[in-house]
């Protein structure tokens, strides 16, 4: 957690702690280094030991695990670990994800589904499941997930792609519903890419915005970054 400069206002989500989900990509590190400038305690989870060792040699003061968030056992063992060492958590970013697709609707694979599915959805419902109290305790919860304009636009050889993510955010809203009716402080986000490459920089400010927008104001909405239309 970096220091404010004295006599700067501190940015909103100073002091919170933030976990972010498949911390390791280019993504997933700008997002990190951003909240710990901000100075938040950043919790940063990833599956791949050399990429977390690499994080952490550009954001030093983020605390590292190594967990299958595809697997709800070792989410909950996550979880443990998380609240024995720093307490509840007040954001959850997520940025599990990955590209499969091509060769039309039936080039659509099982393999490529099963990989999407595993990836995008299955891991952010074991994060929310696991993390999904202390969101709803924190007096400022974060839950933000990237997505794609694909979502409103799905083409035949994106269909398994463009499936998933709208369950991701089918399930975010869900949580964002749940947050409206028991924790009026929290938000559930889902921002918007055409391709996320690029975006890092604009992805990482506005997850640290997220804290300086009242919570009503931002709960279920879908944030476009940079998107241009065909």
């Amino acid at each position: 957690m970096a220091d404010v400069p004295t006599g700067a206002t501190a940015p909103a989500v100073a002091g919170r702690t933030v976990l972010i989900a498949g911390a390791t990509s280019a993504a997933g590190v700008a997002v990190c280094a951003a909240l710990s400038a901000a100075g938040a305690t950043v919790l940063a989870v990833g599956s791949n030991v050399d990429h977390l060792q690499a994080l952490k040699s550009q954001v030093p003061d983020a605390a590292t695990f190594v967990y299958d968030l595809a697997s709800f056992a070792e989410v909950r063992a996550l979880a443990h670990t998380v609240h024995e060492a720093h307490g509840r958590i007040d954001g959850l970013i997520h940025l599990v994800g990955g590209w499969r697709g091509g060769g039309g609707l039936a080039g659509q694979t099982d393999e490529d589904w099963d990989f999407l599915h595993g990836r995008v959805v299955t891991t952010l419902r074991n994060t929310t499941r696991a993390f999904n109290d202390d969101l709803l305790a924190s007096p400022a919860g974060r839950l933000a997930i990237v997505s794609s304009v694909s979502v409103d636009k799905p083409t035949p050889g994106g269909a398994n792609y463009a499936t998933a993510k709208a369950a991701a955010e089918t399930w975010t809203r869900a949580v964002g519903q749940g947050f409206a009716k028991a924790a009026p402080d929290a938000a559930a986000v889902i921002f918007v890419v055409r391709a996320l490459e690029g975006l890092e920089a604009e992805l990482a400010a506005s997850v640290v915005g997220l804290w300086d927008a009242p919570a009503a104001s931002v709960n279920n909405t879908r944030i476009p970054l940079h998107t241009r239309p065909d």
